[in-house]
């Protein structure tokens, strides 16, 4: 005796067609994040480039004043005097590259407070605009069923 399998798919469509769903509130908002997060990702690779270009400025620069370290010397004193302008000059590079290292944290910072600002605040429109349009559709299908 063959028993035949029921097909659940029209069962479970027709339940689902019993509850729809707007789906539009989902689009916008995988909309609202996707920009948010360019956004993000701007601030992020701006900052990224930047630190990289101090990096390699920093770089450059201790190299640069490694040079006169590596030459010989006719006294000895002479060996320490050339340690002791580069530790010194090092020093003063590393503030001002650490102070651009800081500068360029400080600029992401800012950014990235106004934008989640931003996005506080949008987010907050649409919640808001949700909760209307649902009172707006829920009050409609009350009328329609104290109607009849």
């Amino acid at each position: 005796m063959a028993t035949k399998t029921q097909d659940y798919t029209k069962y479970m469509t027709d339940m689902m067609g019993a509850f729809p769903v707007d789906t539009s509130a989902m689009t916008e908002a995988f909309k609202t994040q996707a920009v948010f997060a360019e956004k993000m990702s701007k601030v992020a690779l701006q900052a990224a480039e930047q630190s990289a270009e101090i990096s390699h400025k920093w770089t450059r620069e201790t190299l640069s004043k490694m040079a006169p370290v590596t030459t010989v010397k006719d006294e000895p004193t002479d060996y320490a005097k050339s340690m002791t302008d580069f530790a010194s000059a090092s020093a003063e590079v590393a503030a001002e590259n650490m102070a651009a290292f800081a500068e360029v944290a400080k600029k992401v910072q800012m950014e990235t407070v106004e934008l989640m600002m931003a996005a506080g605040k949008e987010a907050q429109e649409d919640a808001t605009a949700a909760v209307k349009k649902a009172t707006a559709e829920a009050t409609t299908a009350a009328k329609k069923a104290t109607a009849k």
